[in-house]
């Protein structure tokens, strides 16, 4: 009886082992799924994309990447829903010396040839910080509660900081990617017609580069 007692606890604690890493197993593939959602695809060089400008004689290609409210789901904000545009540009040097973006000039141009600059942390902040909801707050005395606002300003910061465009000499034969932020909330269709517009590129000797104009919807409905 003593055997058959230490048995089957044997039994249940082997199944109780399997049935643990099992969980565990499952809940590393789990977590590695949500650690893939949380990363935009890796940037491949910059000719291969087909919004793309290339520089032959300066052996510079710049592509530029649009993302829409599937595309940009890595973001710890919903930058589309507010009418931000997430442009991901993507830089390839394919020559012997570096080139400097210290001047840069990165500008969205909607169709009708407005120049749109690149949003700032205080413009994203102002765009999509929710301010109190006045309808909804409960006088209490003198003052007023609830309707409380939502500030996203740490999570827009991790973004900007983990995501945005932060190099600034792409070195020989290299590829640098990084995204840049517009307000096209008052534009209905923002990429039809529109272009990314990148001047002020330098040479090693401090040369300006030819203005690169990326047009977007090149193959037609493909946003």
């Amino acid at each position: 009886m003593i055997m058959g007692a230490s048995m089957n606890m044997a039994i249940k604690h082997r199944k109780n082992r399997t049935r643990k890493t099992l969980l565990l197993v499952l809940l590393a593939a789990a977590m590695n799924s949500r650690a893939a959602d949380k990363a935009p695809p890796p940037a491949q060089p910059a000719p291969t994309y087909p919004d793309a400008d290339t520089h032959a004689t300066e052996h510079v290609s710049i592509a530029a990447e649009p993302f829409d409210l599937n595309k940009a789901a890595f973001f710890h904000v919903n930058y589309p829903a507010y009418g931000i545009m997430p442009v991901r540009m993507i830089i390839t040097n394919d020559g012997d010396k570096p080139i400097s973006l210290s001047q840069a000039r990165i500008d969205f141009i909607d169709q009708a040839g407005d120049k749109i600059p690149a949003a700032q942390f205080a413009d994203i902040q102002r765009i999509i910080n929710i301010p109190p909801n006045k309808a909804e707050q409960v006088p209490l005395g003198p003052i007023k509660i609830g309707g409380k606002g939502k500030n996203k300003n740490k999570q827009i910061k991790e973004d900007l900081d983990e995501y945005g465009f932060s190099s600034i000499a792409i070195e020989p034969h290299t590829t640098h990617d990084g995204f840049f932020f517009y307000d096209v909330s008052e534009l209905e269709h923002p990429l039809v017609g529109a272009k990314l517009e990148v001047r002020e590129v330098q040479d090693a000797k401090g040369d300006e580069l030819f203005a690169f104009e990326i047009p977007f919807y090149k193959l037609g409905g493909r946003y």
